[in-house]
């Protein structure tokens, strides 16, 4: 299965005094991209809430790799790295639209979590979702590893 990157045009407001993306605004990119990509899954955060499962960000990690300015386009990859059943990790790469330079990479770590707000095992809340995880672990999406758009 070939994911598509979300794709972010870079707003004004996103930006400093310096005319540099603010470095917070990459962390709500991987929340864009991540909803983007759970929604090609086929089970997006909507379908994931309305069957009662939560999925909070326990820990985001960003490492910045040169300057995104306002009105560039991004193209951000997000790939499943580990699913547990128990907890998620989201691997992200930005990649500048035009030139395919890499901005920025990093991480997100998840749980799950039940309506009461106790965690949960998708592999027992959900077993067919928790399947469709699995089997994204560690896909080697070849645009993902390369940098380069799909």
């Amino acid at each position: 299965m070939v994911f598509l990157p979300h794709r972010h045009q870079v707003q004004y407001y996103e930006t400093d005094q310096m005319g540099v993306v603010h470095h917070s605004n990459y962390i709500r990119w991987f929340e864009e991209a991540r909803v983007f990509f759970m929604d090609q899954m086929g089970f997006g955060y909507d379908e994931m809430e309305k069957a009662g499962v939560f999925s909070p960000v326990i820990e985001a990690h960003c490492t910045y790799r040169s300057s995104v300015r306002f009105h560039d386009q991004v193209l951000v990859f997000a790939r499943i790295e580990q699913c547990s059943g128990v907890r998620l990790t989201v691997s992200y790469r930005v990649i500048d639209a035009d030139d395919h330079t890499l901005r920025a990479e990093g991480e997100t770590r998840h749980c799950f979590l039940n309506r009461q707000g106790r965690p949960v095992s998708l592999k027992k809340e959900n077993p067919a979702v928790f399947r469709l995880f699995e089997a994204l672990v560690g896909q080697d999406n070849e645009s993902f590893i390369a940098g380069q758009p799909g």
